[in-house]
């Protein structure tokens, strides 16, 4: 038995001990481009530790990628809310069609702004 086992181990648990609260709290949202390459690395970590007789850190790996498959299918912000037009704020919404509007104009068929009048980036000077 190797003392570099233990490490291994220990490191992995240290970070399910991280990812816990995240997989407890209903509100957190972890996108799935996070979540699901850090399982796959969790996976391969855990195949390549036991292929090289490190039992512990293997089991280690193995707890880590279990918990990033569990955030990765209950913790994912649910895509179509964020792409669901009713979903946004009145307020987005007209901020979203006056800049739609200086860029194209207006729905009564009035030019677009002049250069001058718009700002692109407004919080920028």
């Amino acid at each position: 038995m190797m003392w570099q086992d233990f490490v291994f181990l220990i490191g992995s648990m240290t970070s399910v001990v991280f990812l816990y609260p995240t997989l407890r709290d209903a509100a957190s949202q972890v996108p799935r481009a996070t979540s699901i390459p850090s399982m796959l690395i969790g996976g391969a970590y855990s195949f390549t530790f036991l292929t090289l007789g490190m039992t512990f850190s293997a089991a280690g790996a193995f707890a880590a990628c279990t918990m990033w498959s569990l955030i990765a299918a209950f913790r994912a912000p649910d895509h179509q809310e964020l792409l669901d037009p009713d979903e946004v704020d009145s307020s987005s919404k007209a901020r979203l069609q006056r800049y739609y509007e200086q860029l194209v104009g207006d729905s009564d068929g009035n030019e677009k702004s002049t250069p001058e009048e718009f700002d692109a980036a407004p919080n920028s000077d």
